[in-house]
């Protein structure tokens, strides 16, 4: 259980990883998609902040378990509220991904737990 914990925790932060810094560059395709939701500016910045974060604390959950759980407590959180704007903005195609994204965080969290 441990070894698919630490697998997970790799896989999951270099995705946050990945679009975390895709929202802080700013990149025009992420501009573009999160403008539909109703994110621009500074916010754009925050939630890539926030995600570059996630990472980190997945990353050194693998030493000390307790951050890990941190970082999926926190991305679950995230990703509920992904879930919210895309319900509000009423783009069904992302609503499906951002909630696969809160139970994957909820599954990794409770593998961290009992691990």
């Amino acid at each position: 259980m441990q070894l698919t914990a630490q697998i997970v925790a790799i896989i999951v932060a270099l995705a946050m990883l990945a679009s975390g810094s895709v929202k802080i560059l700013r990149t025009d395709r992420i501009v573009g998609l999160m403008s539909n939701v109703g994110v621009h500016g500074k916010t754009l910045t925050v939630l890539g902040c926030l995600q570059v974060a996630a990472s980190v604390g997945l990353l050194a959950g693998l030493a000390y378990p307790p951050f890990g759980i941190a970082a999926a407590a926190g991305l679950i959180l995230y990703f509920a509220g992904a879930v919210g704007a895309h319900v509000r903005a009423r783009d069904p195609e992302w609503q499906a991904a951002a909630a696969l994204l809160v139970v994957s965080s909820f599954t990794f969290g409770i593998l961290l737990v009992a691990a």
